[in-house]
């Protein structure tokens, strides 16, 4: 995937890249975190649901829904872009 985005920017010649290893790498590393972070995001989200699951059954709420609304509140919180 770092592969394709370094070479996707050094076409489009929206970045000058001199060196391409390190150029990956660096992407690699930006995916990997950002990755990471989302995964916390899902993480917390979760928890959240969890300990809130006896509201969630009693209201008759759709689970993948709130889900999907505290995955997004919480990446807001954080300045995240999903």
């Amino acid at each position: 995937m770092a592969e394709a985005v370094v070479k996707r920017l050094v076409g489009r010649k929206l970045a000058d890249v001199r060196d391409e290893t390190r150029a990956r790498e660096v992407v690699r590393r930006i995916l990997i975190e950002n990755f990471q972070a989302e995964e916390k995001i899902d993480a917390d989200a979760r928890t959240l649901l969890m300990d809130n699951a006896k509201l969630i059954r009693d209201s008759a709420s759709d689970y993948k829904r709130l889900f999907a609304l505290v995955k997004a509140k919480l990446a807001k919180e954080r300045g995240f872009t999903l």
